[in-house]
């Protein structure tokens, strides 16, 4: 008896002795099999773009493939919540946006998951302004006409949104308590159909994502206004900030990173920084980024938590004064 359990006490600390070198094999030799991203929206949008644009050069660049995963519903809960319970071992990761983290933090009353705590941020990637737009019926030419048109209809104008508490709602909402407007709201499913009401007459005005536009109003259908971020977008030139047609301090940035479960290796998360670095940097990955109204930018991975936490609170303070919320 006193043998085996000599020989037992042998094994446990031969197991805790190799534990931590079978780890950093494993961590060395990454990735050994093909790579998962969550993409916790519907195909077609923003998110799912830069998703699968990321995913073909990482996965050339890590030498296996990257699989993109469409988890799409309860408003980006359902994919984000499949990251936080996957093994933190890198081959699960996801790309999220301001409404996965920054404004679901607040718009939410109660999350399964924290959006800083549970995740392990790597790195930014892209980011690009929403493009307040209006059919070409409407007879107005810059956000002051606009304005102006909204107030003589007496509360008889409305706006589209991809849907309640995301941030094409949010933006619409801060331009109508800047301008003390009244206008009533109307959510659809993504930015593509709320862009589909505005060509069909149905809404007024839609602060849409640039790739659910851009084409449309290059095509003349739509009319662009205004963009959301303090310096203009480089695919309109010509089109002014919302700051530079008369509502000041409007700044609004669509960004994209990509994140992982809590608790991955430093190691792991390095290797992928490197490669997303090298990604962004490239020329083709910019012009590419380019046509869809985007610009590559991004972020250290200790930097991503207060980064998020600085988000947090100027979009959770968006949420609230608009006075969206979801039980």
């Amino acid at each position: 008896m006193r043998l085996l359990s000599i020989l037992s006490a042998s094994v446990t600390v031969a197991a805790a002795v190799l534990a931590p070198v079978s780890a950093a094999l494993a961590q060395a030799d990454y990735p050994s099999r093909s790579v998962r991203m969550i993409v916790p929206f519907a195909p077609g949008g923003i998110s799912d773009v830069l998703g699968r644009l990321i995913a073909q050069r990482l996965g050339s660049s890590l030498g296996q493939q990257v699989v993109v995963d469409n988890r799409p519903g309860a408003g980006t809960l359902i994919g984000s919540g499949i990251v936080t319970k996957a093994n933190p071992d890198g081959y699960t990761i996801m790309i999220q946006d301001m409404t996965t983290h920054a404004i679901n933090a607040t718009l939410y009353a109660r999350l399964p998951y924290d959006s800083v705590k549970d995740f392990t941020g790597i790195t930014l990637v892209a980011q690009t302004p929403l493009m307040l737009v209006v059919n070409q019926s409407l007879p107005v030419k810059s956000v002051a006409e606009l304005t102006g048109l909204i107030r003589s209809r007496g509360g008889k104008f409305n706006y589209g949104s991809s849907g309640n508490g995301t941030i094409l709602h949010l933006a619409s909402e801060s331009y109508r308590m800047a301008a003390k407007l009244d206008m009533a709201h109307i959510p659809y499913n993504g930015s593509g159909p709320a862009v589909a009401a505005l060509l069909a007459d149905q809404v007024g005005l839609v602060f849409s994502t640039m790739p659910a536009a851009l084409g449309q109003v290059k095509a003349g259908k739509l009319r662009a206004l205004a963009v959301t971020t303090l310096k203009r977008n480089a695919s309109v030139p010509d089109v002014p900030t919302m700051a530079e047609s008369g509502v000041p301090n409007f700044d609004l940035v669509l960004y994209s990173g990509i994140m992982g479960p809590a608790g991955m290796s430093k190691p792991v998360v390095s290797r992928l920084y490197a490669e997303l670095v090298k990604i962004t940097a490239s020329p083709e990955m910019r012009e590419v980024l380019s046509q869809q109204g985007a610009e590559a930018v991004t972020l250290p991975p200790d930097q991503f938590p207060k980064f998020m936490r600085s988000e947090i609170a100027k979009l959770g303070a968006v949420v609230k004064a608009s006075g969206a919320k979801i039980d």
